[in-house]
């Protein structure tokens, strides 16, 4: 490889760490990441849940997010109740087949969702279809709506209570941005949750 060549894996190091940065000075970002953490912490110490829903990688970082809250996050303490929405393929197919791939999240939403639930939607674009229409029946149900985008996506935000937006339009570097955020915040919640006598 000669001098002159880009090297693709620093190249992205480079923009990812960038990103982060620019996320570490971002005040609306980290007052929208501390609201949706209180919203979090509300709902699980009420007794209610957390739904999560993302395609693609989106839908990986769902289910990761879910299993820091359900298993642990940093400290042993008692099960927290939140679900991926990504993970039913018995679920999905069906609802796909019979209704249309932008049903998949509405339809389990319509299901399992409660007043007082939180739908967590990680969408980089902000124009998912499917994403759209799980917000739109979450909000239906009573269900606190928030959502993840990048920085193109904030018509996200229309159908949102909380919005956090990623300072980038690069959807790798959007969805680092997001798990860092989501790590800190179930650390806030884990934190805030066992304070409130929740994790004994």
């Amino acid at each position: 490889m000669s001098q002159n060549s880009q090297d693709p894996i620093k190249t992205h190091l480079a923009l990812s760490l960038a990103a982060l940065e620019r996320a570490t000075q971002d005040a609306s970002l980290l007052t929208a990441a501390g609201k949706i953490a209180d919203v979090i912490v509300g709902a699980l110490n009420a007794g209610n849940k957390l739904l999560i829903v993302g395609n693609g990688g989106s839908a990986a970082d769902a289910q990761h997010i879910a299993a820091e809250i359900v298993g642990r996050y940093k400290q042993d303490r008692p099960a927290y109740a939140a679900m991926a929405l990504t993970t039913d393929t018995s679920a999905l197919t069906a609802i796909a087949n019979d209704y249309g791939f932008e049903q998949v999240f509405a339809r389990q939403v319509a299901g399992l969702g409660r007043h007082g639930d939180v739908l967590l939607a990680l969408s980089t674009s902000g124009r998912s279809p499917n994403i759209l229409a799980a917000l739109r029946i979450a909000r239906e149900r009573g269900l606190a709506t928030i959502g993840f985008t990048g920085s193109k996506g904030e018509t996200l935000g229309a159908l949102c209570d909380h919005l956090l937006v990623a300072p980038s339009d690069d959807t790798a570097v959007i969805q680092q941005i997001h798990l860092a955020v989501a790590h800190g915040i179930c650390d806030e919640v884990e934190q805030a949750l066992m304070r409130e006598g929740k994790g004994k």
